[in-house]
């Protein structure tokens, strides 16, 4: 537990899902990065306020990761923290936001059964997402801001991309006060066929 907690409050030694950045194909402003099929626990809610939404994933899955689950197996806290966000039809209409952690290699085979019957364990397909870097304290307004710079980049460079979900990712605790890293991540149009 007090590894985790150090982890949780410091950010430090981290695992993280591998990706490969595709360097022909990089903005000047965000990067291109191909994520290795992995395993994620996740849960699925519904808000109008997306950073009060991603807090209550955050808790729900924080608690499985302390041994809330059937097997009781504690997992190690990795980064970053994903929320899925699939937005509403409208500015007041609720988005829904799946948050994720990544599994950590050693529970990517056979990842603990989630107890909390709205938890899964999610296995993501490769994909490749554009991916724009910022630091500070993020929030709402900082995220809404980040993803339409990151769309403005694709769009000026002609890059085919999904317009909807899209990502936000965070990779350090509250109390990490400097060097802070977030991210918003737009996935590649996938040719169809």
């Amino acid at each position: 537990m007090l590894k985790t907690m150090q982890q949780v409050l410091f950010s430090s030694g981290l695992q993280l899902p591998k990706f490969t950045k595709d360097e022909k194909q990089q903005g000047k402003d965000y990067e291109t990065r191909t994520y290795q099929a992995t395993k994620w626990v996740s849960i699925t809610l519904s808000g109008t306020q997306l950073d009060e939404t991603l807090s209550a994933g955050f808790r729900r899955l924080f608690s499985y990761i302390q041994g809330n689950n059937y097997n009781k197996v504690k997992v190690e806290m990795t980064a970053p923290v994903t929320g899925r966000v699939d937005p509403g039809d409208g500015p007041t209409c609720e988005s829904h936001v799946t948050v994720s952690f990544f599994l950590p290699e050693e529970h990517q085979d056979n990842p603990p059964e989630p107890s909390d019957p709205e938890v899964f364990v999610e296995h993501r397909k490769e994909f490749t997402a554009y991916v724009r870097t910022y630091s500070g304290f993020s929030n709402e307004k900082m995220k809404r801001e980040e993803l339409l710079k990151l769309l403005e980049s694709l769009q000026r460079d002609g890059v085919p991309h999904v317009e909807k979900p899209f990502y936000v990712a965070g990779y350090d605790s509250p109390f990490k006060l400097a060097n802070r890293r977030n991210e918003v991540w737009i996935l590649k149009e996938e040719p169809q066929g």
